[in-house]
């Protein structure tokens, strides 16, 4: 199937897709914020840069996109550009693994929370969060 917009319109809707401060980010931060806990955001200091983090407690959180980190739920094959979509998503998946991977080993609790999970049980993903922070 035949992408309907052309590779210019495609790449300025691409181009404007935020990778920080994404909704189900912002909508974690404030209740935590609202539950008086406090962290950082994008810390480029600890390996992989966590969407929230608190190097006090050694805790790295990382809200992943559904589509982009291809969820087992969610993630629906894209029918154009198949094999650039493939590669994408395979490769997003390895690097998670691989920075979860080494947070663990240096001592981190480290949490993955999906896209779906804020959307529709943002106050259970803010408990677990709140419990390690």
């Amino acid at each position: 199937m035949p992408d309907k917009f052309s590779r210019e319109t495609r790449s300025k809707i691409m181009s404007s897709i935020r990778s920080k401060n994404t909704k189900p980010e912002t909508t974690v931060r404030h209740l935590l914020w609202s539950m008086g806990k406090r962290y950082r955001i994008h810390d480029k200091s600890i390996f992989g840069t966590p969407d929230i983090s608190s190097k006090k407690n050694r805790v790295a959180v990382f809200i992943d996109g559904c589509f982009w980190h291809g969820c087992k739920l969610c993630y629906q094959k894209p029918r154009t550009n198949t094999e650039f979509w493939s590669n994408k998503i395979e490769t997003n998946r390895k690097r998670r693994k691989s920075v979860m991977s080494r947070l663990k080993k240096d001592g981190w609790r480290v949490l993955e929370i999906w896209e779906h999970d804020v959307e529709s049980k943002p106050q259970n993903v803010v408990r677990r969060i709140s419990k390690m922070l």
